[in-house]
């Protein structure tokens, strides 16, 4: 159907990104052969979703290390450090490129390499497993959600948090995805997510793909159709979690949660134990990435407000936990999250 992301060849192969920008009209690949590549993907969305960005910059490192199979061990695992550090700038809010770049780091250091070109091979193994572990991990999200939905449910989601976002088949959608595949007769509703329209260019997409029943809405839209009852759930992805359960998801969400809890609709997040950030004991400390003015003045080259327009455009909100009645991850459901709930559920599955 369509593959997200791939590598082909060895150690100084290629990484191939679905070009998320020219969804839902044209599927095509851009192919990566160098870090800046990868820096550029992602800074651009051309690949986006906290664990594809995480696998991308996993592979991103391998390319960028290309150049100095050549060189002695310590001037190699210099370079890793410095390539690592280079493409943690890309973006600041999705934990996990920096945990997937770390666990690279670690790895060079750890995996006993006698050469550089040794440890590049390495690096590349380790790439492909965190890769398969995404895999995995939606699998089971999506085994761990399904209980959640049965037949005749309508699912309120917002912006994308399927297959497009991950290296498998998402965290929100593989819950719906798993539901339908066991027979449930399920529809979602989709909000558009302004200012890029996630959830009408790609998340509208990816159900269609699947057969699905979907209807999108305007973010606007939201509270009068949870008021109409039209809504019997929200679940929605993450792209770093606080200690305490606080969850930053793309800007917009907040105010669904929000929704949700006026209206007595659960509220449920999902998302890999990779994306829980335990350093930060709760979402006030969760860097938000800004972006540009023209994504909301001029969004896909059409202007729509006065020149010289002062604008607000943060990608990302926090939902504080108190507004989440559980969060799903590929080990079980954390329900009602607070900090001891989530140590225990990291304890007990890591």
């Amino acid at each position: 159907m369509y593959k997200t992301l791939f590598w082909t060849g060895d150690a100084c192969g290629q990484l191939h990104l679905l070009d998320q920008t020219q969804l839902p009209t044209h599927v095509g690949n851009i192919i990566c052969t160098t870090a800046d590549d990868t820096w550029d993907a992602i800074r651009k969305l051309q690949v986006r979703g906290a664990p594809a960005i995480g696998v991308a910059a996993a592979y991103g490192l391998v390319l960028g290390l290309q150049g100095a199979r050549n060189f002695s061990l310590d001037e190699f695992l210099n370079e890793v450090d410095r390539v690592a550090a280079y493409l943690s700038t890309s973006r600041p809010t999705a934990v996990n490129l920096f945990w997937a770049l770390d666990r690279m780091q670690k790895h060079a250091r750890s995996a006993a390499a006698q050469s550089a070109a040794a440890c590049h091979d390495y690096l590349l193994a380790e790439a492909r497993q965190i890769e398969a572990e995404d895999q995995a991990m939606c699998s089971a999200i999506g085994r761990h959600g399904s209980p959640l939905l049965s037949s005749g449910m309508s699912i309120l989601t917002h912006c994308n948090a399927g297959a497009l976002a991950t290296a498998g088949d998402g965290t929100a959608l593989a819950i719906m995805f798993q539901a339908a595949a066991e027979g449930k007769q399920i529809h979602v509703f989709a909000d558009e997510t302004r200012p890029l329209l996630q959830g009408a260019r790609l998340t509208t997409w990816e159900l269609q793909q699947r057969g699905i029943p979907v209807t999108l809405i305007c973010d606007n839209m939201a509270a009068q159709v949870m008021k109409e009852g039209r809504v019997q759930i929200v679940i929605t992805g993450a792209d770093r979690i606080a200690a305490n359960g606080d969850a930053a998801n793309k800007i917009g969400t907040y105010g669904v949660a929000v929704l949700a809890k006026y209206h007595g609709i659960p509220f449920c997040i999902a998302a890999p134990s990779s994306t829980f950030d335990l350093s930060l004991p709760d979402g006030n400390s969760i860097p938000i990435e800004n972006r540009a003015t023209d994504e909301v003045v001029a969004g896909f080259g059409k202007q729509t407000a006065p020149e010289k327009t002062d604008v607000y455009n943060p990608a990302f909100d926090v939902t504080p936990s108190e507004l989440i009645t559980a969060i799903i991850t590929e080990n079980g459901i954390i329900r009602s999250p607070t900090t001891a709930a989530v140590l225990s559920h990291l304890t007990q599955t890591g």
